[in-house]
């Protein structure tokens, strides 16, 4: 099988990646359980790729049942160095309009019920997440829209929005109007449910993370935009989802020709607290894919 070096995580209506060549299937078990569906591995123009839905095919999954960790150390295990997530989300801002695209740069994590770290029962490490947002490789899929918008025209009212917060709810449910007003008050500009601790996960297992985030929707703050409902959600999203696929494809491309250096790809060298000269020998051989090459 040929070497992973890039993962994609696709969302809502994002369950397969239609660009994928050689395409094999994979049933994968980690230490944290099995990911959400199979792992499908295959190459963009010789460039490695390992595709997860996160929600499952068919969607079976809501946001609390995300296995997370498996999700992510599954696509560390193949070798993944740069993961993409392909995301809808709701805007807070009146300048983010449905249809538009985000690249978040920073998050508010507000999930209650999700393992968050591959680390405890053995092994201490505290990671820093003041930039969850790998910089360069968010460069890498800003230039990727802007080539794809160019290529395919994606409509004279898009727009792609670099940077903003990124708070991330438990859900299922969507937000109330006080709170979808007290996480702009908070000035968060989308609103999701999936990219944490997705994020926190990847930056713990040295991997470059970017979200390319789909506004489907203006949650329920606007005064003069229709509440969210997940039949509008969806169906806006997947206008995008073709759009979204081809982004993925020509983000795989150019990492495959710059593999830009990350400060993620060390995270764990200023991290881990407990040395893995002191790691029980089953710690160490549950946490070390963490660390590999």
């Amino acid at each position: 099988m040929q070497k992973t070096l890039v993962g994609v995580i696709g969302g809502s209506g994002l369950y397969n990646m239609d660009s994928l060549q050689n395409a094999t299937e994979h049933h994968i078990n980690t230490p944290f359980g099995k990911p959400s569906d199979v792992v499908v591995t295959g190459d963009i123009d010789g460039v490695g790729v390992a595709f997860i839905a996160r929600h499952g095919r068919g969607h079976r999954l809501i946001p609390s049942e995300v296995p997370y960790r498996a999700n992510v150390y599954a696509l560390k295990q193949l070798g993944a160095k740069y993961l993409i997530s392909l995301s809808a989300v709701g805007s807070l801002s009146g300048e983010m309009k449905p249809l538009d695209m985000v690249l978040p740069d920073q998050f508010i994590d507000l999930t209650k019920r999700r393992d968050s770290t591959f680390f405890g029962n053995g092994a201490v490490a505290h990671t820093s997440l003041a930039e969850p947002i790998c910089v360069n490789l968010a460069d890498v899929l800003a230039r990727a829209v802007t080539q794809t918008h160019k290529d395919v025209n994606m409509g004279a009212d898009f727009a792609l929005h670099r940077g903003g917060a990124y708070v991330c709810i438990e859900g299922p449910q969507f937000s109330t109007m006080a709170e979808s007003h007290w996480y702009r008050s908070m000035g968060a500009k989308v609103i999701g449910m999936t990219n944490m601790p997705e994020a926190k996960l990847a930056k713990e297992a040295q991997m470059a993370y970017a979200s390319l985030a789909m506004v489907t929707d203006f949650d329920c703050w606007h005064p003069r935009e229709a509440h969210v409902t997940a039949n509008t959600a969806i169906a806006n999203l997947m206008k995008n989802a073709g759009y979204a696929q081809l982004i993925a494809a020509a983000a795989v491309r150019l990492l495959g020709v710059e593999k830009p250096v990350s400060a993620a790809h060390t995270s764990l060298a200023t991290s881990l607290v407990t040395q893995p000269a002191d790691m029980s020998p089953d710690v160490l051989a549950r946490l070390q894919v963490l660390w590999a090459d």
